[in-house]
């Protein structure tokens, strides 16, 4: 059922229009709309990551960002909120290019009346969460509940531009569960399936909700994390080592986890790509996995 009570963030830089839109969510009866209004695409970007809003009405020529790129950046930070586009009279190409990029509608200013914009805001609203669900049926794996292959790199792919943007460093961390044929011969494919459940539950608990996890192959995992000062390959690697001791020191099965992993960083002053990451990744998880193997026959 629609909430009849709606968070909208405006962000508008032309003060009469504002006002305008304001006074008419103001006038609607149907249901009470909450507002708030800022100028530029910064203070609307710091407003998203502080509280959150039902919907977004974004004029796309604002003081510090022009056109698509602004929506662009907005769904970058924010791709969870229904963005309706406002144009002007002469813009409407644009209005249709900007729900093309994956804004949810588009409003010609001049005409809006109240009637218009509660019916936009409310389509807007309803349209992004049957999106969602679709999108969280596809983009997710049914054993573990992370991400799949093409729900991975999707997301990831939003993480790399907002790092490369910010100029922040971001690692690219590939995990390979150890001994997976061997569970699956010895204990059946049941056994495994449960393994690899468990060894998501790990991840989970290894990694912070802002970042990445996905099942990219059959016992194969990936997680792209934003850099900062708590968080580095080597932390990383500590953290998750302790948590497979935690949970292989409570006897959960009749074998121990063991992950193989590897990571790769990117520089935030010097270009990089998500498929050479991958590659450095892969090469240095298989070097930790033959290291492994090599210790344990010695």
């Amino acid at each position: 059922m629609m909430n009849n009570h709606l968070k909208v963030l405006l962000i508008e830089d032309n003060a009469g229009d504002a006002r305008l839109i304001q006074e008419m969510l103001k006038d609607i009866e149907t249901a009470s709309f909450e507002s708030e209004w800022v100028s530029s695409l910064s203070a609307g970007l710091k407003r998203l990551s502080e509280i959150h809003f039902d919907a977004l009405l974004l004029d796309l020529g604002l003081p510090d960002s022009k056109g698509i790129e602004t929506l662009e950046q907005l769904l970058s930070q924010a791709p969870e909120v229904p963005v309706i586009v406002l144009t002007g009279l002469a813009d409407e190409m644009i209005g249709i290019e900007a729900v093309q990029k994956g804004a949810q509608d588009y409003l010609v200013k001049g005409p809006v009346n109240s009637d218009l914009l509660v019916r936009a805001i409310r389509y807007a609203i309803e349209r992004k969460r049957l999106i969602s669900e679709l999108r969280n049926l596809s983009l997710r794996d049914d054993l573990t509940g992370l991400y799949n292959r093409r729900g991975f790199f999707a997301v990831a792919e939003q993480q790399w531009k907002m790092a490369k943007r910010s100029k922040t460093g971001l690692l690219l961390i590939l995990a390979d569960l150890d001994g997976m044929k061997q569970i699956n011969d010895t204990f059946g494919h049941k056994e495994g399936d449960l393994a690899l459940k468990n060894a998501a539950a790990v991840l989970k608990d290894t990694f912070r909700e802002s970042d990445v996890i996905g099942r990219i192959g059959g016992d194969e995992f990936a997680v792209v994390v934003i850099e900062d000062s708590k968080v580095g390959a080597e932390i990383i690697s500590v953290r998750l080592q302790d948590n497979l001791d935690a949970y292989n020191a409570k006897r959960i099965g009749r074998y121990e986890l063991s992950v193989s992993i590897g990571v790769a960083r990117c520089d935030p002053e010097s270009p990089c790509f998500l498929d050479k990451l991958m590659s450095e990744a892969d090469a240095l998880m298989y070097e930790q996995k033959r290291t492994r193997k090599k210790n344990m026959l010695s």
